[in-house]
């Protein structure tokens, strides 16, 4: 008798919920976990579990009472030193335990990429004071970004202008850091022409890559992407070949998201995360496997596609601008008539700022489709309370 796959997902928000449904497609069994209940992945899970994935024993135990067959993290905040630990006992951690530990920490990753594989980045410096931090922001010139090494959607970024900014940018670095470790990044701030993510696929038969996604962030978080995005034949070489030198380093099969800087035919490396991303929401529209899909297929050892293809579409989120611990949601209808299509995440809480669903649009060209995508979400209405 066959095996069914048996998936312990770490990490259960909107990215989470559309894997989920990706592997139960191919007959995998979910279970999802994240620190609150009713997560989005859960309503589409086999079973859930409600804990701290920063809690070492915690982690243990659901490990221990499902014996997954893979364990696939969604979020970085995870205590990465278990994953290792059960790798190194023979369970699948996707894409491995090493890409999980490396890409948890901003330093970590940007070490490799930087000193280890020859990959182009910004100037860099760390720094763990404030005395380091001016040190730090002499070398790389001003104006500069300082990020934590450790943190989640943009929080604690700030772009500093003169050094009379480098006090209020630590401690806003701070305030907003993940994790133990009071160390932040202080990097020469690009002036690129755009910003590109650049879904690569890593399987038991190579690495594939999506056309690439260009994207529009606010306070650090993505607004709204688009696929494809013009680049020349060189950039997107340029940008596949160092993407490859990263993931075939870190290893392992799935999905990867490898961010860049584009400034005319130059490429710089930024950042990257072993797991499905956020701007790779329109894959859902634009292609006939999402980022979700080849996730799935690659983490189970299926049949990936040589060349991926994607149509004009873009994705614009729909924000939450309250807290309320009921939501409910009108304007789909007319959101959806000309053809346009919403995912409504599913959380169960809003916060001001907080992703609660996404507009997905297609046109004869990325521009048209932005335009419709960012009408569509205008038109979803959140309301809040009972």
């Amino acid at each position: 008798m066959a095996h069914t796959a048996k998936i312990l997902l770490l990490g259960s928000g909107e990215l989470g919920r559309e894997f989920v449904i990706s592997a139960k497609r191919l007959g995998a069994y979910v279970v999802a976990c994240d620190a609150y209940a009713d997560a989005p992945a859960m309503q589409m899970a086999d079973a859930a579990e409600v804990f701290s994935m920063l809690d070492p024993e915690a982690l243990r135990a659901a490990i221990a009472k499902h014996a997954p067959d893979f364990v696939v993290p969604e979020v970085e905040a995870i205590r990465t030193e278990v994953l290792a630990e059960i790798e190194a006992e023979g369970t699948r951690v996707v894409p491995s335990a090493r890409a999980t530990q490396m890409t948890m920490n901003r330093d970590a990753i940007r070490d490799l990429a930087a000193q280890d594989l020859g990959v182009t980045t910004s100037r860099y410096r760390y720094a763990k004071n404030l005395e380091e931090v001016v040190a730090a922001a002499e070398f790389t010139g001003f104006p500069c970004v300082i990020k934590p090494v450790m943190s989640s959607s943009g929080k604690g970024q700030s772009t500093i202008r003169d050094s009379g900014e480098l006090e209020e940018a630590w401690d806003y670095a701070v305030a907003n850091m993940r994790g133990d470790r009071k160390r932040v990044i202080v990097e020469q701030f690009i002036d690129f022409d755009y910003e590109i993510t650049l879904l690569t696929v890593r399987h038991n038969n190579g690495v594939t890559f999506c056309p690439p996604i260009g994207h529009r962030q606010e306070r650090g978080d993505y607004r709204e992407s688009w696929q494809p995005t013009p680049m020349s034949d060189a950039a997107i070489a340029a940008a596949q070949d160092m993407a490859r030198k990263v993931v075939d380093d870190l290893g392992g099969f799935g999905l990867f998201g490898v961010e860049f800087f584009v400034k005319g035919e130059e490429v710089i490396f930024s950042e990257l995360s072993p797991r499905p991303h956020d701007t790779g929401m329109v894959t859902s529209i634009s292609q006939n496997l999402s980022e979700f899909d080849l996730h799935a297929r690659a983490i189970l050892g299926l049949a990936i596609p040589e060349m991926i293809r994607a149509r004009p579409s873009a994705s614009a989120v729909i924000l939450a601008d309250q807290d309320s611990e009921a939501v409910s949601y009108s304007g789909l209808a007319d959101a959806m008539a000309d053809g346009a299509d919403v995912r409504i995440f599913g959380k169960p809480t809003t916060r001001p700022y907080r992703r609660m669903g996404v507009a997905l649009a297609t046109g004869s060209t990325t521009d048209e489709a932005r335009a419709a995508a960012v009408a569509t979400a205008s038109k979803v209405h959140i309301h809040y309370g009972d």
